[in-house]
């Protein structure tokens, strides 16, 4: 999952940045409001983590933008503005959650889970398909009952298929997934990752699109 965190602070971005790396996203980040609305407009995300309080573009006109445009990006907003008529302002603007600073880590991690299986229309945490199941909390991997050792890579891989069976995701999604900004893949290192996947669980879970990408096939 790629995640756009904007966040002027350096030392609570950079905190920030290597928990939710931990728990398996992949993470671009900004720190200014005119950088990340123009991100958040041309790039795929799956999550936004935003602080209203940005130079250059406030939050919430970044917010408000965004929404004007059509996204429904899932966005958490991350702000010292604790007051009730600041969290109405930022809930009306289009977020769809707000977290107060100072936080806990593991809060900010689960409500994100939380947003993830909202805006996938699902309401349980695991992810279950074809005798695969997949636990977002501790990023832990089963078929048929049996534990499955993947790597980071091939678990964000994993997430990101699972979570939209039916749906072909092509060959620059999925790369995006995987990789931020300031890392770099090499030419074949996705289907590297898919060859790997499919020799750890089954040939037949992860269908190639030939010219296109990639597509867990929804069950029947």
């Amino acid at each position: 999952m790629r995640l756009l965190l904007v966040e002027d602070d350096n030392a609570l971005g950079a905190g920030v940045r290597a928990g939710l790396r931990q728990e398996g996203y992949t993470i671009d980040w900004l720190t200014d409001g005119v950088s990340a609305l123009h991100a958040l407009l041309n790039e795929n995300f799956d999550l936004a983590v935003l602080d209203l309080g940005l130079p250059r573009l406030d939050g919430v006109q970044v917010l408000r933008q965004l929404r004007a445009s059509g996204s429904n990006l899932p966005v958490l907003v991350l702000t010292a503005r604790d007051a009730t008529d600041d969290r109405i302002i930022g809930l009306d603007a289009g977020a769809d959650d707000y977290l107060v600073k100072p936080f806990d880590l593991n809060e900010l991690k689960a409500r994100l889970r939380a947003l993830l299986r909202r805006s996938a229309g699902r309401p349980q945490l695991l992810i279950e398909h074809a005798g695969v199941t997949l636990d977002p909390s501790s990023q832990q991997v089963t078929y048929d009952g049996q534990p499955i050792q993947l790597t980071p890579k091939e678990y964000v891989l994993l997430h990101e298929l699972l979570s939209q069976p039916g749906k072909v995701l092509t060959r620059e999604r999925l790369v995006q997934s995987l990789y931020g900004w300031d890392e770099e893949a090499e030419s074949n290192t996705l289907e590297v990752h898919i060859h790997h996947l499919r020799k750890k669980l089954f040939s037949e879970l992860i269908r190639t699109v030939r010219g296109i990408g990639y597509v867990v096939e929804a069950r029947p």
